[in-house]
Order: C-alpha cells, then sequence, then structure tokens
C-alpha cells in the first residue's frame, strides 16, 4: 500500500480542492451530450479593484464633472463620442466601434442599496447576489449550477479563467472549475504518481472518509481535466490576441466556446483598477487591455459565427468618488457602468441616463438600477434559468435581451 509522505499528500489535496470546484456532473460529458452552435453562452469579465466608471463613460457636457476634477477629467476632445452628451475613455477604440455596430449596451448608475467600499464585502455582495446586510456563502452562478443540476438530462458547468475560484462560481452542491491552461490542467491531472496513487487505492467506507472524499474528488479531476483537454484540441483560432494575460485567457474561452463544449458561463478577471495614485496612467493601460482581448475576442466569433450566441458582462464592486482626490486619483466610491457586449442583444447603446451628478450622496453617485437585475435579465432571458429561485427574490428583467 501506499504511504503518503506529506509533501506528497499536500500535492493530491491541491489536485482534490481543484477537483472539489468542479461539478460532479462533469463525468456526464463523456458519453458526448455536447451542444451543437446555438447554445447560449455569458462570459463575465470582473474589473476588479473598482474601476472609475465616470472616466470609462464620461459626462463631458457637465461642468460639475470638470468642476469636481480639474486634473483627472477627461477633454471631450479626447473621448471618443457616443451622444452629445457622453462620451467613452480614449483607449477604448474597439468597443466604441462595436458600439457604433450595434453589438454594445452600456448601462448606468449600477449598484445596489446601502453600498459598502470595502473591496473585499462588495466584491462579495456581487458575487453572491446578496442584499448588503445579508452575508451568503454561495455565488449567483454556483446557484445557477445548483439549479440547472437539478433532473437535467444536459448538465452545465461554468468554467473560470484563473489560478483560483471567485465566489460567484461556488454553489450548495456544484462548483464551477478555475484553471488557467486546459493542456496544464490535463498533463497536472495525469502524472504518473496520481495514476499510480488512484489505482493502489479503492474507496471503501472506514474511519478515514476524508480520505476517502479525497481520492474520489481526485478521479473527478483527472477525468474531467481529460474532457476538458480533449474538447480544447478541437478548435485552435487563427485570430491574432494580445500577448497580454487577459488575452490569453480571452483566447482560451473563445476557443473552448468555438470546440461546442458545453459549457454556459465562463468567467474572468481583469486589473487591479484600484486608483487611488496617479489614476491616469494606470486605466489607461488597463482599458487598451481590455480593448485589444475584447477586440480579438468578437472578432474570432464573428468570423466563426458564433458572436450572436454569446453575450459579454463586464462589472466591477464599485466605481469612484466623483471629485479626485489630491494623489491624481479618485477614492472608493459606489454606483458605477456596465458593458454589455454580443451579436444578440434586443436593445444597444446608452441603455438609460447618465449619471447625475447634481444629486449626489455625500459625494458618491446614487444608484438607479440594482445589479441583480441584470443578473435577473441574463439568468432568466439569456440562459433560460429560474432567475427568482437562484437570486431567492424576483428582480424585474431589464430589455437588453
Amino acid at each position: 500500500m501506499l504511504i503518503l509522505n506529506r509533501r506528497r499528500f499536500l500535492q493530491v489535496g491541491s489536485l482534490a480542492s481543484a477537483a472539489a470546484m468542479m461539478p460532479r456532473f462533469l463525468k456526464a460529458f463523456e458519453k458526448g451530450n455536447l451542444v451543437p452552435p446555438g447554445n447560449k453562452v455569458l462570459v463575465v469579465i470582473q474589473l476588479s479593484g473598482g474601476n472609475d466608471g465616470l472616466n470609462t463613460v464620461i459626462p463631458y457636457r457637465n461642468d460639475i464633472y470638470y468642476k469636481m476634477r480639474p486634473v483627472l477629467g477627461i477633454k471631450r476632445e479626447a473621448a471618443l463620442s457616443l451622444t452629445d452628451e457622453m462620451g467613452l475613455h480614449p483607449s477604448l477604440t474597439g468597443l466604441k466601434s462595436l458600439y457604433d455596430d450595434g453589438a454594445m449596451g452600456i448601462l448606468n448608475n449600477v449598484g445596489y442599496p446601502n453600498p459598502d467600499r470595502s473591496h473585499f464585502r462588495s466584491m462579495d455582495i456581487w458575487h453572491s447576489a446578496s442584499e448588503s446586510r445579508d452575508y451568503w456563502s454561495t455565488g449567483w452562478i454556483g446557484r445557477y449550477l445548483d439549479a440547472q443540476c437539478k433532473g437535467c438530462d444536459k448538465p452545465t458547468q461554468a468554467l473560470e479563467i484563473d489560478d483560483t475560484l471567485s465566489l460567484a462560481m461556488k454553489g450548495a452542491s456544484n462548483k464551477g472549475l478555475a484553471f488557467v491552461d486546459p493542456n496544464r490542467l490535463y498533463n497536472t491531472s495525469n502524472e504518473a504518481y496520481f495514476k499510480e496513487l488512484m489505482h493502489a487505492h479503492a474507496p471503501q467506507e472506514h474511519a478515514h472518509q476524508n480520505v476517502d472524499y479525497l481520492y474520489k474528488t481526485m478521479a473527478e479531476t483527472i477525468s474531467s481535466a481529460s474532457y476538458i483537454q480533449q474538447q480544447f484540441k478541437t478548435y485552435k483560432s487563427k485570430e491574432t490576441y494580445p500577448r497580454t494575460p487577459l488575452g490569453r485567457n480571452m483566447k482560451v474561452i473563445a476557443e473552448l466556446i468555438m470546440s461546442d463544449i458545453n459549457t454556459k458561463v465562463y468567467y474572468v478577471s481583469h486589473g487591479s483598477f484600484d486608483t487611488h495614485v496617479n489614476q491616469q496612467g494606470q486605466q489607461e493601460r488597463l482599458f487598451k487591455q481590455l480593448d485589444e482581448a475584447v477586440t480579438a475576442f468578437v472578432k474570432d466569433l464573428k468570423t466563426n459565427n458564433r458572436f450572436q450566441d454569446v453575450v459579454v458582462m463586464t462589472f466591477s464592486e464599485f466605481g469612484r468618488r466623483v471629485g479626485q482626490n489630491a494623489s491624481g486619483g479618485t477614492d472608493h466610491g459606489t454606483a458605477n457602468n456596465m458593458f454589455l457586449l454580443g451579436g444578440g442583444l434586443a436593445r444597444q447603446g446608452l441603455l438609460n441616463e447618465g449619471p447625475d451628478l447634481a444629486n449626489l450622496n455625500e459625494g458618491d453617485l446614487q444608484y438607479k438600477v440594482d445589479f441583480k437585475s441584470v443578473y435577473a435579465t441574463l439568468l432568466g432571458k439569456w440562459l433560460a434559468a429560474d432567475d427568482k429561485a437562484i437570486l431567492q427574490q424576483q428582480y424585474g428583467h431589464l430589455d437588453f435581451i
């Protein structure tokens, strides 16, 4: 019988932790239950750190904006004009083209009641879709997995292109899987040592239930990694993606979408947008990376006639304060904007009015759209799920889908 030393046990434990993040139903995919083109997909891009929405969608006709931001305010002639009142950050040229083509919607003043200005707490609220007074241990996408798994013949899954799994992806009984590279996941899970370990152990009921669970979840990971890697090999993009972390991650997502793997939700993060100091350069750099990665991704989808099947949603845990600080940056704020991109949007352009800078709450924007209504719309109208059950409350649907 194999004896585990501490180092090897930790290696196995790490692999099993990854397996615990994978829905148990993934093994059903080995039977070939694939969904053809037309499978509706949601791609979530998290702008970590609290992106400054006012310098993203710029109210360049508003004198209050320039009064509150005498240095940080982006001049009208530099902004990419959307309407007579609003413009995009000058680094978002690709997104501006998508906007002009009718493939992008912008939702302003998104937030939630009693906003929290802590990165960790506010991100938990966005991930869990809870009220600010509640503390939930499951995420909105994880609960979607829980709901869709009950009695369904074509189970779904969610993948996060990252080293760690976000709370958003964790359900009560099903979880998404986090990885950076499908090939690396496969190679790690199929190392000779782990296979030898699996052959040496027969799960059984005894006092060491944690050990049995470890082997069970490791077996699921090996099976899941093999399936994902096999699907990943079926399509290799010919599109040129930027050589940035986000560019690499969006390429992985595109290649998985084009493989017809039965994945409904992809999740990726970009940032940090925590721009307390020298905001101008940091936001410009991050927006350039975002713009290049998303533009390549959309071009790839269009080339393969899949753009109409995908919605991309961006969000950040909060916006920034209206007034600039003394360090060339902005501090934690409240309401923000969200981008929605796709070939199947029912409405495009500016979906609601811009920020009301004359009616602030202690220097912060007041939210007008609860972000959970965006989730409800995507769950109910795009993913065909029971959004009320998943969000544990009925939120009004919006009309961008």
